[in-house]
């Protein structure tokens, strides 16, 4: 069954006037309810606050302001109207060096230029049906970084949850 973007609205931030109106186009085909768009991230922060979209899809580099600090001020904010909402940030650069840098940021999918229509409409439905959880740590609020759940892993918990399922773990053993 095809996924229903009627609802949904989506702020396009891209400095790129032609990408910039391919992605709108994309969003629209998709039938995404409304798609708002900015030319740089400062703009893109406005819109935000202005609107409230549903998801952020924003380039990486941009003047004056870059889609990563954009990520940061949407998640350190205060005036931020969400600050959990879902950033897709779009680059040409794949390096594992610029994904964690992302990642790091608070962006809460990475996707590669060039892209296709299917591959955006993927990532959406993504953010929508499996929304992430999201940390708030000193020097860090955004989507929770663990991607893998490793069932061999035999290092430190270091978290309470993570204590919790140890302990869980540990009676099974006992048993």
């Amino acid at each position: 069954m095809p996924f229903d973007f009627k609802k949904l609205s989506v702020l396009v931030v891209e400095d790129t006037a032609p990408m910039r109106k391919l992605i709108a186009s994309v969003l629209e085909t998709m039938d995404v309810g409304q798609v708002y768009t900015a030319e740089d991230g400062e703009k893109g922060y406005d819109m935000m606050r202005q609107h409230n979209p549903d998801i952020v899809v924003a380039d990486w580099h941009m003047e004056p302001v870059n889609g990563i600090e954009l990520t940061r001020e949407v998640r350190t904010n205060a005036l931020s109207p969400n600050r959990m909402v879902p950033v897709i940030l779009v680059t040409g650069y794949s390096a594992m060096k610029r994904v964690a840098e992302a990642r790091d940021a608070g962006v809460t999918e990475f996707m590669i230029k060039p892209f296709s229509a299917n591959d955006l409409a993927k990532r959406i439905a993504y953010v929508i049906n499996k929304p992430r959880d999201f940390i708030d740590a000193e020097g860090y609020f955004g989507p929770d970084r663990r991607r893998r759940v490793n069932a061999q892993y035999q290092g430190p918990w270091r978290r309470g949850e993570d204590t919790e399922h140890k302990s869980a773990l540990s009676e099974i053993d006992m048993r």
